[in-house]
C-alpha cells in the first residue's frame, strides 16, 4: 500500500501526484499531515513542498487543458472533502495522459466529481460575496465574518479588494480560524482571538464597534422590518434563497439586537 503525505497546501498535493507520475507509481491514498494516521504497513512517501514541481504540473494541465481548468482543480481542493486529494490525482493524470480535451467527459468518473464538487465550491464563494455584512471598529476596519461550508474565503480577496480598495478590511472564517486583512496596499494572511470577536456569531464586541455601525445596524433592522411583509412571508423560499447557516453573521437578523447607541 503506497501512502504519499503532503503539507495540506494545494502546492504539496501537486508535488505528491508530480512525485507518484513520475515514479510511476498508482497511489492507495494521498493525505495530509493533518489526517495521516501511521499504518505498518504501508509504503510512506512523505512529500516535501517543491514550488518547480508544482509549475511542471499546474503548466501540463494548462496546455492540455486550459487556465479554467486549473481553476476548478483548486476549486475543488477547497472543498476539503475526505477523498479530494485522490479524485484531483485521478483527474490531473487523465489529462496530462490524454491527447485531447477531456474535461467535458462526464463518463470519466473523475472527471463527474471534480465537476460537482468545484461547482458547489463556487457557488459557495458567491454565497459568501451575496451574504457580506461589514462591521466598522473604533479604528476604521471593516470587519466580516463567515462560516462556510467549504474553505471558499481565499476565493473572494480578489472581489473585496477591487470593490472596497478605499477602505480597510478584515474577512474572517470563523470555522477555519483564519482571514485575510487589507491595509490599503497588501493583503495578508491573519488570525484573530477570540477576545474582541464572537466566533459563535461573528460580532464584533461592543468596546470596538465604531458608534456609526451602531447607528447603521439599527437603520438597517428598522429598514428590513418595515419591507418585511408579514403577508406575504414564506419562509421555505426565504430560506431557499438566504440559507439559515448564514442568519447569524446578519443584522437584520438578529431580532435580540439591543437598539441602544452610547
Amino acid at each position: 500500500m503506497n501512502l504519499f503525505i503532503y503539507d495540506q497546501t494545494f502546492e504539496g498535493l501537486l508535488t505528491a501526484i508530480h512525485d507518484a507520475i513520475d515514479l510511476n507509481i498508482k497511489p492507495d491514498n494521498i493525505i495530509s499531515t493533518k489526517s495521516f494516521q501511521d499504518d505498518l504497513f504501508a509504503t510512506k512517501h512523505f512529500i516535501s513542498t517543491d514550488s518547480d514541481k508544482f509549475d511542471k504540473i499546474w503548466n501540463q494541465v494548462k496546455e492540455n487543458s486550459n487556465e479554467q481548468n486549473c481553476q476548478r482543480i483548486f476549486k475543488a481542493f477547497l472543498s476539503e472533502s475526505s477523498d479530494i486529494e485522490m479524485i484531483i490525482h485521478d483527474y490531473i493524470k487523465l489529462v496530462i495522459d490524454t491527447p485531447y480535451n477531456v474535461e467535458v467527459n462526464f463518463s470519466e468518473d473523475s472527471v463527474l466529481k471534480l465537476n460537482n464538487i468545484q461547482k458547489k465550491v463556487g457557488s459557495e464563494a458567491q454565497r459568501v460575496l451575496m451574504f457580506v455584512r461589514f462591521q466598522k471598529t473604533t479604528d476604521d476596519i471593516y470587519y466580516s465574518s463567515f462560516d462556510p461550508k467549504y474553505n471558499v474565503i481565499p476565493l473572494t480577496v480578489n472581489h473585496f479588494r477591487n470593490r472596497f480598495a478605499d477602505q480597510k478590511w478584515v474577512i474572517f472564517d470563523t470555522r477555519r480560524k483564519f482571514g485575510y486583512y487589507y491595509d490599503l496596499e497588501n493583503v495578508r494572511e491573519i488570525t484573530i482571538g477570540k477576545q474582541k470577536i464572537d466566533f459563535g456569531t461573528g460580532k464584533v464586541n461592543d468596546d470596538i464597534l465604531h458608534v456609526s455601525e451602531r447607528l447603521f445596524q439599527k437603520l438597517w433592522k428598522s429598514y428590513y422590518d418595515t419591507i418585511n411583509i408579514k403577508e406575504r412571508k414564506n419562509l421555505k423560499v426565504h430560506m431557499q434563497f438566504l440559507p439559515k447557516r448564514f442568519w447569524k453573521f446578519l443584522p437584520e437578523k438578529d431580532f435580540k439586537m439591543k437598539y441602544v447607541l452610547n
